[in-house]
């Protein structure tokens, strides 16, 4: 497995028209985002990306969007993504679409968003899977240096993993587009259906909703949960505190025997 972070620049696209096929990328992303507009709720949200811009939320019920990129007409922040101009906890909601395809270190780009995600705050992800027909696409010479072949591709899981360990979870975790052509796409759509699992962990895209956890992956158990030694009343027994080792050890005392007086 090739590491993450990497030394090439990569073009990053700022609009759909510049990708193959980009349209219906765009439009079956944003069907996936209708569905979750509704159950967001807030006061600030973040689209990173030419691409994120142009994704409609207008069914949400947060209001104040900000859209960040820096070629993107739809844009009304420009900013480098890897040092956001926010402080931190600042968005409710965040909108990555394809935008670690496109990164050269998408670790530090996932702790930038993190830092400015409040608690319990949702990250929306979208992006090409490397096991598909796409990603297989990727690997002709002819096409490594046109979008979106040129990007890196990342798998769901390993997607997951690097949620896991910013402490998110994972709710929804959506693989499709086995066949990713726009033409006879209900045709395609049935196919895929038919062939079930198999054909969604070979899909082209996957579109990923996580929430930030705020309590600890290992809690600390609460003192009133450990449990207590039982010490019977009236026992010929009596413990006593005694310093040696740090450690509580019982020392056995006797009672006093009353004598009777000889006659």
């Amino acid at each position: 497995m090739k590491p993450a972070r990497s030394q090439k620049k990569f073009e990053r696209p700022y609009t759909w028209s510049q990708l193959h096929n980009g349209e219906w990328v765009r439009e079956s992303i944003q069907m996936r985002l209708d569905e979750w507009c509704p159950k967001l709720f807030g006061y600030h949200m973040l689209k990173l990306g030419g691409l994120s811009s142009e994704l409609s939320s207008c069914t949400c019920n947060i209001q104040h969007q900000v859209n960040l990129d820096i070629q993107n007409p739809l844009h009304n922040v420009i900013a480098d993504v890897y040092n956001l101009p926010f402080v931190e906890k600042s968005f409710d909601v965040v909108v990555l679409s394809h935008q670690l395809d496109y990164s050269n270190d998408p670790h530090r780009l996932l702790r930038e968003v993190d830092r400015v995600m409040m608690d319990d705050g949702y990250l929306i992800i979208s992006g090409f899977n490397p096991f598909s027909l796409t990603g297989l696409a990727s690997l002709m010479p002819w096409r490594k240096n046109s979008l979106p072949w040129s990007g890196r591709m990342y798998t769901p899981s390993r997607m997951k993993d690097w949620l896991g360990v910013l402490n998110y979870q994972v709710i929804q975790c959506d693989s499709y587009a086995l066949f990713p052509m726009k033409k006879y796409q209900t045709v395609w759509t049935w196919l895929e259906n038919s062939l079930g699992d198999w054909a969604s962990s070979a899909g082209s895209q996957y579109f990923i909703v996580a929430r930030k956890r705020t309590y600890p992956i290992k809690p600390i158990k609460p003192h009133w949960h450990l449990k207590r030694r039982f010490s019977p009343v009236g026992a010929s027994l009596t413990t006593r505190c005694t310093a040696h080792a740090g450690t509580l050890s019982p020392e056995k005392t006797q009672h006093p025997t009353k004598h009777k007086k000889a006659d």
